[in-house]
């Protein structure tokens, strides 16, 4: 006798769904900002410069909003900035790329002499291709093979160089703009902050492991 099916129960929905959907469209509004005033011409009079300023900002908000992940569910107990922290690192190499592709083909005309120079001989230049140059290998490891095939702890270890990157970057920043550094500023001490709790976190991980090995080693196993 057949068995009547019912209607099948719905799926629970995942947990905060709209958090990558809604990242992916906020992560287009610096781009949709730029073509809008570019086609209506309300670019400044150096149009180049200008959006070479907004992709490279864009690309530090991303990186230190990637790196705010962590210390933001140690510290607050939030669990959904681990969610997005690989999306927001990628959208920061995708903005990154994005800067230094104006910089070579709009303001250098692919003029690979001039721009080997620049990095050579500006240090602001030597520091932010520094900062795009140690993103390349966090953005191609980002994925869950990558961590299978390198292992967590050295997948973890690569992965730090995105605060070196980040150190790189606020230099880039301050040195870029010379003369009125107060969001430069801003910005290093958010990267400071954020340093620092991670730092902290690491020396109680230390402290936490240390104990264990002592009290183990201190137990007496029963003959």
């Amino acid at each position: 006798m057949p068995i009547a099916s019912g209607p099948r129960p719905k799926r629970a929905p995942t947990p905060d769904a709209w958090l990558k959907p809604g990242l992916f469209l906020g992560a287009l509004v610096p781009l949709a900002s730029i073509a809008l005033r570019a086609v209506s011409g309300s670019l400044t009079a150096n149009p180049i410069a200008e959006v070479e300023n907004e992709l490279g900002l864009a690309a530090l908000i991303f990186l230190i909003a990637s790196l705010a992940c962590t210390p933001a569910r140690r510290v607050f107990g939030w669990t959904w900035p681990p969610r997005i922290r690989r999306e927001l690192g990628l959208f920061a190499f995708a903005y990154a790329s994005l800067h230094v592709s104006v910089y070579g083909v709009l303001d250098q005309t692919l003029d690979v002499q001039a721009m080997f120079d620049d990095v050579v001989k500006r240090p602001f230049i030597t520091v932010g291709f520094g900062a795009l140059l140690l993103l390349v290998p966090l953005a191609i490891t980002s994925t869950r093979a990558s961590i299978r095939r390198l292992g967590f702890v050295r997948w973890q270890r690569l992965h730090r160089l995105a605060y070196v990157a980040g150190i790189l970057a606020v230099i880039h920043f301050i040195w870029r703009v010379k003369l009125d550094v107060s969001q430069p500023l801003t910005y290093a001490v958010a990267l400071g902050v954020l340093l620092l709790v991670r730092v902290l976190s690491w020396i109680a991980s230390d402290r936490n492991r240390s104990g264990l090995s002592r009290r183990q080693k201190g137990r007496i196993v029963p003959a």
